[in-house]
């Protein structure tokens, strides 16, 4: 359950400023996520990016998103970049939401995300505040390619295979690829 609810902020989180980020430097980088008011510190995640890596990994989810976003408001100011968008998340659920991104993209940077969510399935909480902290290691280690994610307790697996996924996770299903 952690696994996946790391991965699914993780692939909302930052797809969602995708056009508007500056590419990350090529390497490993590890990721730290905390949500207010959730008591269990969620693990670290470290990612092994190259330059086509990122860019998949920022456009993963963000044209579904944008195609369902009836807001989405972008303002840059030296390297702080705040979007503000309100989007259709499925299932009867609006999400009204605030992002700041601070960092240079080659060393750290922070991501805090509040968002306030209307209708949907009950149990999803009305007000979440999520931050990620990144920072840079340094190249990627020589067992890792590109893509590759490790999660805390060193489950490894790699982002490009879930391209290969449909919307459920099940490989060759509709919206996946064979």
């Amino acid at each position: 359950m952690r696994l996946s609810t790391a991965l699914a902020l993780l692939l909302v989180s930052s797809p969602v400023l995708a056009a508007e980020m500056p590419a990350r430097k090529a390497g490993l980088w590890e990721l730290k996520m905390s949500i207010e008011g959730r008591g269990n510190a969620m693990p670290a995640i470290q990612h092994c990016i190259d330059a086509a890596t990122d860019k998949q990994m920022n456009s993963m989810g963000a044209n579904p998103r944008a195609e369902k976003c009836s807001r989405k408001d972008v303002q840059v100011s030296g390297n702080t970049v705040t979007v503000d968008s309100t989007c259709d998340i499925g299932s009867g659920a609006t999400a009204t939401s605030h992002a700041t991104v601070t960092g240079d993209f080659n060393a750290a940077y922070v991501v805090k995300v509040s968002s306030r969510t209307q209708g949907g399935p009950a149990g999803m909480p009305a007000e979440t505040n999520m931050t990620i902290e990144a920072k840079w290691l340094g190249p990627c280690k020589g067992d890792q390619k590109p893509g590759d994610m490790i999660m805390g307790g060193g489950m490894k697996m790699n982002i490009n295979d879930l391209t290969k996924m449909g919307p459920r996770g099940v490989p060759g299903a509709p919206g996946g690829t064979k």
